[in-house]
């Protein structure tokens, strides 16, 4: 018996590969200009990042600001100090299809929490200010795969699945829902 008079056929595909999600809590070092006094207000903008798969992981990279608003000279003074951060977070792949065709994948990761500041405070002898960050990312790895179908022996085009008929009065029902109402005629002649 030859492959094709099997009832099944192989098919490739594209398809979901590998899913992956990690959390990560960070802590940064900020630099101010003047030594603090206190913490007013501390606030994460601008995140960017790209993914891309690295053996049975894969490695989100990105950036973002923190931005700190202290005050300084005894609390006289205020400042806002911003800071670029870079990262660099492994994410392992929890679910893995090993029937992929080939090492071209596409990487789909999307941040289902953004980074945001969990707490800022006043470390390193009263001259920096410590941040600890909050991220999570969620990662789809898209690539071809195979799948395995069983065939119908009868084939698709059976016409058996087209052979039906209306009865007189579901014909009248379509055919009514698709004439104008006699409102709206009525509408039509007072314009």
């Amino acid at each position: 018996m030859s492959f094709f008079e099997r009832d099944y056929r192989e098919i490739i595909t594209k398809a979901v590969i590998g899913k992956g999600k990690k959390f990560t809590e960070a802590e940064h070092t900020i630099s101010p200009s003047h030594r603090p006094t206190s913490i007013l207000g501390c606030w994460v903008i601008n995140h960017i990042y790209n993914a891309k798969k690295k053996g049975d992981h894969v490695e989100v990279s990105g950036s973002y600001d923190i931005n700190v608003w202290y005050s300084y000279n005894d609390n006289t003074k205020t400042e806002v100090v911003t800071e670029r951060v870079n990262y660099c977070d492994q994410v392992p792949l929890a679910v893995k299809d090993h029937n992929c065709v080939h090492d071209d994948v596409e990487v789909i990761a999307k941040a289902v929490q953004q980074p945001n500041c969990l707490e800022a405070n006043i470390c390193a002898q009263g001259q920096k200010i410590c941040v600890e960050v909050e991220r999570e990312f969620v990662v789809d790895v898209i690539g071809e795969t195979k799948l395995c179908v069983k065939v119908d022996p009868h084939g698709c085009d059976n016409e058996d699945d087209y052979d039906f008929e209306l009865s007189s009065d579901e014909f009248s029902a379509i055919e009514t829902d698709f004439l104008p109402s006699s409102s709206d005629s009525h509408d039509h002649n007072n314009d």
